[in-house]
């Protein structure tokens, strides 16, 4: 007989338009992967198919492990999911629009220091969770109200450079000395290349 695991998720991280949790005292795995069923069975719920959804995940050291079990949860639902990799918030919302999909989930705390994680989600094209939604899905996940189905799985390789070509188009005509901090940030691994391309 297998061992159940214990869901480590304490109620008050799921925010006004986001979830935000310390790893792994506030959440652990098997939290986050009832997380993903709970967005599932919600973005399910709210566009009556078999979504597509795009996902992606910061710099932080433990985000892609955060995003492996994100998505267990996702996929156990019956969301197809599309990986954009290591990515910033608006190569995700980028995506959605560039691949034509159905929702966004992006595992990241944004400025909050190491040892935080979270979730930027959304499923109507361009906008974030609102409050309601939150709420919603915070019920759905307390609840474990989760729809049961069998989802996909898809990497998409090179999206950061499709990203990245899609911000250079235009280029500036005067030659510019650019100083950009982006702390341990996951921008400093676009910035430069951004810089160089639009002429910098």
């Amino acid at each position: 007989m297998s061992k159940s695991v214990e869901i480590n998720l304490n109620p008050l991280g799921f925010r006004e338009y986001d979830a935000r949790w310390l790893y792994p005292k506030d959440i652990n795995k098997e939290g986050i992967k009832n997380v993903g069923q709970g967005l599932g069975s919600q973005i399910i719920s709210k566009t009556n198919k078999s979504p597509r959804v795009i996902v992606g995940h910061d710099y932080r050291s433990y985000s892609e492990e955060i995003k492996t079990s994100l998505i267990e949860g996702l996929i156990n639902t019956g969301c197809n999911i599309e990986d954009v990799g290591l990515a910033l918030s608006p190569t995700v919302y980028f995506a959605q629009f560039n691949l034509n999909a159905d929702a966004v989930a992006m595992v990241t705390a944004s400025h909050n220091e190491n040892g935080w994680t979270g979730i930027k989600m959304g499923i109507e094209k361009g906008l974030t969770h609102s409050p309601n939604e939150m709420s919603e899905l915070k019920k759905i996940v307390l609840e474990k109200k989760f729809i049961k189905g069998k989802g996909s799985y898809l990497e998409i390789k090179g999206f950061k450079e499709k990203y990245i070509n899609s911000l250079i188009k235009e280029k500036i005509t005067k030659k510019l000395k650019v100083v950009v901090a982006c702390g341990n940030g996951t921008a400093g691994i676009f910035a430069p290349k951004v810089l160089r391309g639009i002429g910098c």
